[in-house]
């Protein structure tokens, strides 16, 4: 496969002293798998639809009934999806290159997403480790709340088309809040 190319092509003066953070983690190996239910490779994966874990330095992610995405370092993701069992209906597919994904972590995270999303953020209905999909500055995302050392965040993960705008569009957003762009 060919080197990684970002869709977030502006650049931006990097503010990691900032408590809210933006980051660009598009490069990020991303496989998808969908599995039958019933099928042991469904069982397997041990993150049911809305739900998220992490495993052998990967992040299993119930995106859909059938359809997980699994994230992380290339070689944790291949080692963790070759072990899967593929009897039954199940496909692997490697599609780091046709989605965009993002961190935004900090305590205002929620706020920001409220300017952007209509979805409920409080801890009750978006606890960590939770899943949705929803329009988010009117661009169809899945998020996962993926909290780091007790500190809200969230991945962001869209078709890559849509990078530049919805980068644009939560930091716009987190502007009041102060939101600072981090590296990867």
């Amino acid at each position: 496969m060919s080197e990684f190319a970002s869709s977030v092509v502006k650049t931006y003066n990097e503010t990691a002293s900032s408590s809210l953070t933006l980051s660009d983690l598009s490069a990020t190996t991303k496989a998808i798998v969908r599995a039958g239910q019933g099928t042991d490779a469904a069982a397997g994966l041990g993150a049911p639809f809305g739900t998220s874990r992490v495993v052998d330095g990967t992040l299993v992610v119930g995106v859909r009934p059938t359809e997980w995405v699994v994230l992380g370092p290339a070689e944790a993701v291949w080692a963790f999806t070759d072990a899967i069992d593929n009897t039954g209906h199940v496909s692997k597919i490697d599609f780091t290159h046709s989605r965009a994904l993002f961190r935004l972590t900090g305590e205002d995270a929620p706020k920001v997403m409220e300017k952007i999303c209509s979805i409920d953020w409080a801890d009750a209905m978006m606890p960590d480790s939770a899943v949705v999909s929803a329009s988010v500055a009117k661009v169809s995302c899945d998020i996962i709340r993926n909290d780091v050392d007790g500190t809200r965040s969230y991945f962001i993960m869209s078709d890559r088309s849509s990078a530049q705008y919805l980068f644009d569009a939560i930091l716009d957003a987190g502007e009041e809040f102060k939101l600072g762009v981090t590296r990867a």
